[in-house]
């Protein structure tokens, strides 16, 4: 390799399988050092040892990007690669200072975030968990284990959704509820937004629903029929979803967590399921993962169905997101422009 056209190193914290990891392996000016093992979280001090020198790191919502691991790298660091929608993982304003580029893999996790929203919906819904475990000692009951119906239906003809977080996967959630004959649509947004009634509108329109309407949290809790959480983490969402909200919910109401466990506060969400604030919850994120075990109060809780982070657990979306964080690699390394940087310019 030519003085022009220097090799870079790259470290790459999970083996991206072999659709995906050629696109670096192959490239006539990456040096890649990868993480050996595919199924286990990359190591901290793996990683801490191989920094130094690089380009470019590719990481997992696993791999705390912070001032120690870039101290680690040192100055030649031009960016770091999130095979991830979120990024709390990474200390922004600490990238921002050191002229490092953030790409990240929003948009291609739309469609199977929003599918498996739906699917826990039903689940928490039809009591999944507890039919489940129920073999073979099943004594059948005319109300044995009914829940209520995601469909619209004689007793609720006209159900609402509620979104904490009103973005592109809880749009793309609405979209798969109305065949079920969801006609109302209530959401609360970042309060430094200013409310959109005409934009609600449009959004009505678009999906045939009869209402969008922008609300506080009380009146979504109490509204709603299904609530879905959708909101980024951070500090600003932070158990957003706490014991005076779940109390304000409808008893036959189910909570769907796909976005981050720390907006919902597991103890107080534990207790209303024992309690009867609601009906039942699905999560697929829970506030510590992966460090959750059976002894997890969500875990123990009835009618809550949780799920170990899956939401974008597609072939053909994981696919996506890791050729799309390879790309971000790549390109932040040599210069050209990433196929999605995060926009940082506002911090």
């Amino acid at each position: 390799m030519s003085a022009a056209n220097p090799r870079h190193k790259v470290v790459v914290c999970r083996d991206l399988g072999p659709e995906v990891m050629p696109l670096l392996l192959n490239h006539p000016q990456l040096d890649v050092v990868a993480w050996p093992h595919q199924d286990t979280p990359c190591d901290r001090n793996w990683l801490l040892e191989n920094a130094p020198g690089a380009t470019g790191i590719l990481v997992m919502l696993s791999d705390k990007v912070n001032a120690e691991l870039l101290d680690a790298a040192g100055p030649g660091l031009r960016v770091v690669s999130t095979m991830s929608v979120g990024y709390e993982h990474v200390d922004v304003p600490e990238l921002v200072k050191r002229d490092i580029k953030i790409g990240y893999t929003p948009d291609v996790l739309t469609d199977a975030v929003a599918d498996l929203s739906i699917m826990l919906a039903l689940m928490a819904g039809r009591n999944i968990k507890e039919t489940n475990e129920i073999w073979p000692n099943f004594v059948w009951s005319p109300f044995g284990f009914c829940g209520p119906q995601l469909s619209a239906n004689p007793v609720n003809p006209k159900p609402t959704a509620g979104f904490i977080g009103f973005g592109r996967i809880a749009q793309a959630t609405l979209a798969r509820l109305v065949p079920f004959g969801f006609a109302r649509c209530l959401y609360t947004a970042n309060p430094s937004t200013p409310p959109n009634p005409s934009a609600d509108a449009q959004v009505a329109a678009k999906y045939g629903v009869q209402e969008v309407r922008r609300v506080d949290l009380a009146e979504l809790a109490r509204a709603s029929d299904v609530v879905f959480v959708l909101a980024p983490g951070g500090a600003s969402t932070y158990h957003i979803v706490d014991e005076a909200f779940l109390r304000q919910m409808k008893k036959t109401a189910v909570l769907v967590n796909t976005s981050r466990g720390t907006l919902v506060d597991s103890d107080a969400l534990a207790r209303a399921l024992h309690e009867g604030w609601l009906y039942g919850a699905g999560v697929d994120v829970v506030e510590g993962e992966p460090k959750v075990d059976q002894d997890h109060p969500l875990v123990k809780a009835p009618r809550c169905i949780v799920l170990p982070h899956i939401a974008s657990a597609t072939t053909e979306t994981r696919l996506q997101m890791a050729t799309l964080a390879a790309n971000n690699l790549i390109n932040g390394v040599l210069g050209t422009p990433m196929p999605m940087q995060l926009n940082t310019t506002s911090r």
